[in-house]
């Protein structure tokens, strides 16, 4: 669990940065530095898709997980509990709903959602968790530490506090994969990272998309598309083996 302690850490002291300088910014400055960490996310994004096997799994991952979460309304429930957190946070420290820490335009509960899928949906969790979990190999999860504080800077400089709180699912995404890298590692294969990982990239284009203003996309929505990949990707090769 040390590696999951330290990425949490990394994205705190990178939230905290990001809101130290944000409050020296003029609001014209914050929207260039959201549509800049919209355009890096989109990058980031891209990368990740790129690794797909099959573009008609990642289609229909994408669609039919779309419409499961819809359908769960997941994008909602995770909106909620940022409101939730918000007004917990601002009840310890006094306040109204508007938190001091953060301008007016920036919404907790935005920057918590968004975070919380940036910083869980990547292959890097996934592998990270596995080798820090199995052969207490830290490596990849330091350096995914690394790539959130940057990421977690301009997160919060562009949206707010709420990107510090998107710790607690980071914790218990990436402590839950770490915790249970024994029994799921077998199961994992180079295909299957791939492709989740392509997936993965594709909900964080829509994370950049959001945050550019170009289209309103309830982003978590898309997250069961990660487990319609994984069914695919397991019970594909024995259908085909089945009409061969």
């Amino acid at each position: 669990m040390l590696a999951v302690f330290v990425n949490c850490g990394a994205v705190i002291l990178g939230s905290i940065i990001g809101l130290l300088f944000s409050k020296k910014f003029s609001d014209e400055l914050s929207d260039m530095i959201q549509t800049a960490a919209g355009i890096i996310t989109i990058v980031i994004g891209l990368q990740m898709a790129f690794k797909y096997d099959s573009i008609v799994i990642l289609t229909l991952s994408l669609i039919i997980g779309g419409i499961i979460g819809y359908l769960m309304d997941i994008d909602g429930k995770i909106l909620k509990l940022g409101y939730v957190l918000e007004k917990l946070v601002s009840k310890k420290n006094g306040e109204n709903i508007d938190n001091s820490l953060e301008p007016k335009n920036k919404n907790f509960a935005y920057a918590f959602l968004n975070s919380s899928v940036l910083f869980c949906v990547g292959a890097m969790s996934i592998v990270g968790s596995f080798k820090a979990g199995i052969e207490k190999d830290y490596t990849i999860i330091f350096t995914k530490s690394i790539l959130d504080g940057f990421m977690a800077i301009s997160f919060a400089a562009a949206m707010g506090v709420g990107t510090a709180f998107s710790t607690i699912v980071i914790l218990v995404y990436q402590g839950l994969l770490t915790l249970m890298s024994g029994f799921l590692q077998p199961y994992v294969s180079d295909l299957l990272i791939s492709e989740v990982s392509a997936c993965g990239g594709a909900i964080i284009v829509m994370i950049g998309i959001n945050l550019i203003g170009l289209k309103k996309i309830k982003t978590a929505n898309f997250i069961p598309a990660l487990v319609v990949e994984i069914l695919f990707v397991i019970f594909v090769p024995l259908i085909k083996l089945l009409f061969v």
